[in-house]
């Protein structure tokens, strides 16, 4: 009997996913591999890091509890590992990709299914574009967009129902931190201030294609409903100046920083200005000048009389609490300030005329006499409370190894509440 050579597929395993990283990277009837290779490496420098592990999955759609009649928001589809688990429960789901590449493989992948009639991939910048109404929004988060993320969620208006969201670590234990703890910043207090946030689940490195150089966690975002009947942009510039230098009292945050009360007298007189009520302005006595400049010199000394400038928990001076979160500077702060280092710059020291010291002696009733904050520092303030429910699940690896962990963050009870009593 004449004998055959045996023809070998070059496409690898029938079985294969269909996604780009599972593909073979050289064939001998494709293209020279620097050609084919190049279509669908990926671009670490948007954070592209592919979920790999279909129980990680699996476990991130079941955690967002989807309804059939969901629309679900997804950032950065990837490959469409997530994209199809959610289409599997939800009505909709609406993919923003900024990658070309990426949404073209995500549409592929559903293409010719029901599943396909019913993904809608936006190509842009999540930030950037004008999101359409959604329900629910599942996110493997690039780790570059996670704060202007976060803030942009929590403005969406109606607000969604809950937000499953990956992190890196640092950032997702930065979300829930507590008054005293290291990773309390500005961040912190925004985000429990508008939502209440768990701890969902930890996920390694080697769970992503190609690996991230830092572990991960899953949170859960719910929005509060109803939302605080405050202004942001105003809330967050309150939190700007307390978290300056968060181990200082407020008191020399306010009262001790020349632009600040600079900016809060410009803001009373525009405030008067849109009421119509009428200002008494002009220098005050000499006597009272004198009184205020001693004020301003010792403002910045605490009840002990040792200079405000405090140590860190660890030794040395505080740093500026430089998060990359304060990269949304509100236009309306910016301006403010920068109007205020310009009349800094352009003039010599005058006397503190009546509007001022009015200003000044308002801002003293706030801290000292309505909140009794003016001792207190920024790292240690508790703006929100709710009880955690943390259910953390721990997958190490690309086999769905699960490890149950107790709840590891309990909040404390109150000290001081600064909504309404601020404003007021």
């Amino acid at each position: 009997m004449p004998k055959f050579n045996k023809k070998h597929r070059t496409g690898g395993d029938a079985g294969a996913p269909s996604s780009p990283y599972s593909r073979p990277s050289s064939s001998s009837t494709s293209k020279p591999s620097g050609t084919s290779n190049a279509i669908f490496k990926m671009n670490t420098d948007i954070g592209q890091h592919v979920l790999k592990n279909p129980g990680v999955a699996q476990a991130i759609v079941d955690k967002a509890d989807l309804k059939q009649s969901d629309i679900v928001l997804e950032v950065g589809p990837g490959s469409g590992n997530l994209t199809v688990k959610i289409l599997e429960k939800a009505k909709r789901c609406v993919a923003v990709e900024l990658d070309p590449r990426m949404a073209a493989e995500v549409t592929k992948r559903v293409q010719g299914t029901s599943m396909g009639k019913r993904l809608d991939v936006v190509l842009g910048d999540v930030i950037k574009t004008q999101l359409p109404y959604f329900d629910v929004c599942i996110s493997n988060t690039p780790y570059q967009i996670s704060s202007p993320l976060v803030f942009k969620l929590l403005a969406v208006s109606p607000a969604p129902r809950v937000c499953i969201l990956m992190f890196q670590r640092e950032f997702a234990l930065r979300l829930f931190a507590k008054p005293g703890d290291k990773l309390y910043s500005r961040l912190s207090v925004n985000a429990q201030m508008w939502a209440k946030i768990d701890h969902i689940m930890k996920v390694g490195k080697n769970n992503f294609k190609p690996p991230p150089a830092v572990e991960s966690s899953v949170v859960r975002l719910v929005p509060n409903n109803p939302r605080p009947n405050i202004s942001y942009e105003e809330w967050d510039g309150l939190l700007r100046i307390c978290f300056v230098r968060k181990n200082k009292t407020l008191r020399a945050n306010f009262l001790g920083t020349t632009s600040i009360m600079n900016l809060l007298e410009a803001n009373y007189r525009t405030w008067c200005a849109q009421n119509d009520i009428p200002i008494q302005d002009g220098p005050v006595a000499d006597e009272l000048s004198s009184n205020l400049m001693d004020v301003e010199n010792t403002v910045a000394t605490n009840p002990n009389g040792q200079d405000e400038k405090e140590l860190n928990p660890d030794g040395g001076m505080m740093d500026i609490d430089s998060d990359n979160d304060d990269d949304d500077l509100p236009e309306f702060f910016k301006q403010s300030l920068q109007s205020a280092k310009t009349a800094k710059s352009s003039s010599s020291r005058k006397k503190k005329g009546q509007v001022a010291e009015l200003v000044r002696e308002k801002v003293r009733s706030v801290l000292e006499d309505k909140t009794q904050l003016a001792d207190k520092r920024a790292r240690m303030l508790r703006y929100h409370s709710d009880d955690d429910e943390c259910d953390d699940d721990y997958y190490d690896d690309e086999n769905h190894d699960e490890q149950s962990h107790g709840a590891q963050h309990v909040r404390e009870k109150d000290e001081q509440r600064c909504v309404g009593k601020v404003s007021s």
